[in-house]
């Protein structure tokens, strides 16, 4: 029989306090080594592991390949095993590719390690996280609980980056255009190695605060609920709101390059400054859940999605050499915001429209495997942009490609609230 659908929240229970603990804490760190050694320290790794922009953004692709097969059937997975074991098994998979990262491998070797950190960190684990967010939430609070899961997500984030940048301005000499490639070398190395760490403490934390629970439904076949899942309207409409908030939320990788080649900041004031935004992403993801349970999911990504339109038209037209960097910089803060609040919420509109709590890793798989195409062509476009047009002229035309992403994302958003108003979910 399938599992009914949990129609109280935890949010007023404290033991599930530290349910919510666990998938943060895990949630946030299984995408540490693959992604924000990346994001906080883009230039830094460029320059250590000799490698052109278009170069990562292709490694970072053969990710989002491997990702995406593993999208579908991990929620299948996510709906017939014991969430506490396949996430712990994943973590630690996830934590040893960090050993083979810190030896600084070729970009063969590179595109390798990220080809199984597709399949780590997805497989075994992505599904599994959300259908647990979204039974913690219960059926009033979805907005709440997923805004929880990714504020929180963000504060870890943050707190940890802030950690690993203060590593490496304690490995790099104080002018740190003067570090030598052996210098960076060290100090990037010592960063893999610290988010390695964290992220096998985080299976520990999986394993002992995630209750074992009897899986109830290993006669139901998941497979008889795919065509229900593929024929509603609102599936596709919700993979296509992920995509364009994802194409946001990976653009945020390049902040750090924008700070460096247009704003004139050093490496580690770049990260600096991409590390502090990132503490904006507890409030905004909080902030957008409570505002999505008082009036409505669809309604608040909406409005967001008109926001960030209006950031990238901001960042496309002014420079740094009109005299308005500070400007530019306040409006960059502003983009962190949106672009949090988007992926706050995005993942509640399972509730709203109507999955069944039996299909849920179902449902969040082949959303997952529409919505995250990004991380297969995202990087690998942008990079390409910019080696194609150094300076400001490459950033103009990235952020126009934002412009267009954010935009599909606006009228999927309106499509969305006008076929709940007609009914027809």
């Amino acid at each position: 029989m399938p599992i009914k659908s949990q129609n109280k929240s935890s949010i007023d229970n404290p033991s599930g306090w530290l349910i919510i603990f666990s998938l943060i804490f895990a949630g946030e760190l299984i995408f540490s080594l693959p992604f924000h050694v990346i994001r906080y320290f883009r230039p830094t790794f460029h320059d250590v592991f000799n490698l052109t922009y278009a170069q990562l953004g292709d490694v970072i692709a053969i990710y989002g390949v491997t990702a995406m097969l593993s999208y579908f059937p991990g929620g299948i997975i996510a709906d017939r095993f014991s969430t506490r074991k396949i996430m712990a098994i994943s973590l630690v998979a996830t934590a040893l590719g960090g050993i083979w990262m810190a030896t600084i491998p070729d970009q063969t070797g590179l595109t390798l390690l990220f080809a199984y950190w597709g399949i780590t960190n997805v497989l075994l684990f992505w599904s599994a996280m959300l259908r647990a967010t979204r039974n913690w939430g219960g059926k009033f609070a979805q907005g709440r609980a997923f805004g929880f899961l990714d504020g929180g997500r963000g504060l870890l984030s943050a707190g940890v980056a802030s950690l690993a940048v203060l590593l490496l301005a304690q490995l790099l000499p104080s002018e740190v255009e003067s570090a030598s490639l052996l210098e960076r070398k060290t100090a990037l190395k010592s960063i893999i190695w610290f988010y390695s760490l964290l992220t096998f403490s985080a299976a520990f934390v999986v394993w002992f605060l995630i209750p074992e629970k009897r899986v109830e439904n290993n006669e139901f076949n998941p497979f008889k609920g795919i065509k229900e899942v593929l024929l509603k309207r609102t599936t596709w409409l919700q993979g296509i709101i992920i995509i364009s908030a994802y194409c946001g939320y990976r653009g945020i990788d390049f902040y750090g390059l924008y700070a460096t080649d247009i704003l004139g900041m050093d490496e580690v004031k770049a990260a600096w400054l991409v590390s502090n935004g990132t503490y904006l992403r507890p409030v905004a993801a909080v902030s957008a859940g409570f505002l999505a349970d008082r009036f409505s999911i669809r309604k608040v990504i909406l409005i967001t999605f008109s926001l960030l339109v209006i950031c990238y038209i901001t960042m496309l037209l002014l420079s740094a050499e009109t005299g308005l960097m500070s400007f530019l910089i306040v409006n960059l803060v502003f983009s962190f915001l949106v672009v949090y609040a988007l992926r706050g919420i995005y993942f509640a509109l399972s509730e709203e429209t109507k999955v069944k709590n039996h299909l849920t890793g179902t449902t969040i798989g082949i959303v997952s495997f529409i919505g995250f195409t990004p991380d297969i062509f995202f990087n690998s476009l942008m990079g390409r942009i910019l080696d194609a047009s150094p300076g400001i002229k490459g950033y103009q035309n990235f952020f126009l490609m934002m412009i267009i992403f954010t935009v599909i994302g606006f009228v999927a958003s309106f499509l969305l609230i006008r076929n709940y108003s007609n009914k027809e979910m």
